[in-house]
């Protein structure tokens, strides 16, 4: 079945896409797609949605190992760099800070029929996405691969099974999201 799933593109999109719609409603339903929510994180008042990001990105860093465990997925990291980091992180910045939103919640906003996220937002990074295109070769040859830092995961740079590191990181935000809630966050 694995092997069917990696050679059909059709059904690699369709899940991609079926996923994507439940990562959105699950989004939309925890109210991260409420500018409000995201302008009190950012004045830390409300940490809704460093909650709902770590868990997603536990669940996904779970999720990935499973699914390679039983030959569902790859994992194939990309090598990371310095230079890409801030390149990354200013672009990320600036749109959020203009917008108030990040890539996935504006797009959970723009689905609920926020205008501001559809024409701001998502019009906003498509011009975005084709301006980094146009300079990317200009930035990859002067910037984006300063500093390379490989492509190695934790657990291969702690040298270590995946699950220990998966289990810590776990404990860890799950002491991050108690703390958060004892102090009304």
């Amino acid at each position: 079945m694995a092997l069917k799933i990696h050679s059909n593109k059709t059904v690699q999109l369709i899940i991609g896409f079926a996923i994507g719609i439940g990562f959105g409603f699950a989004l939309q339903r925890g109210g991260v797609s409420n500018f409000d929510v995201i302008v009190n994180q950012l004045l830390f008042r409300d940490f809704t949605v460093v909650k709902i990001m770590l868990s997603a990105m536990l669940t996904g860093m779970a999720g990935v190992y499973v699914l390679q465990h039983f030959g569902l997925a790859r994992l194939q990291p990309r090598a990371g760099s310095i230079g890409s980091t801030v390149v990354g992180g200013l672009i990320f910045g600036v749109g959020f800070a203009l917008l108030g939103y990040c890539p996935g919640t504006v797009v959970a906003a723009a689905a609920y029929g926020k205008l501001d996220a559809l024409f701001g937002g998502i019009i906003g990074m498509l011009v975005g996405a084709g301006l980094f295109a146009a300079a990317y070769p200009r930035l990859s040859a002067s910037i984006l691969n300063k500093g390379s830092f490989g492509n190695h995961t934790l657990p291969e740079i702690l040298n270590t099974c995946p699950w220990r590191v998966i289990i810590v990181i776990e404990f860890l935000v799950l002491g991050l999201f108690f703390w958060l809630e004892s102090k009304g966050l």
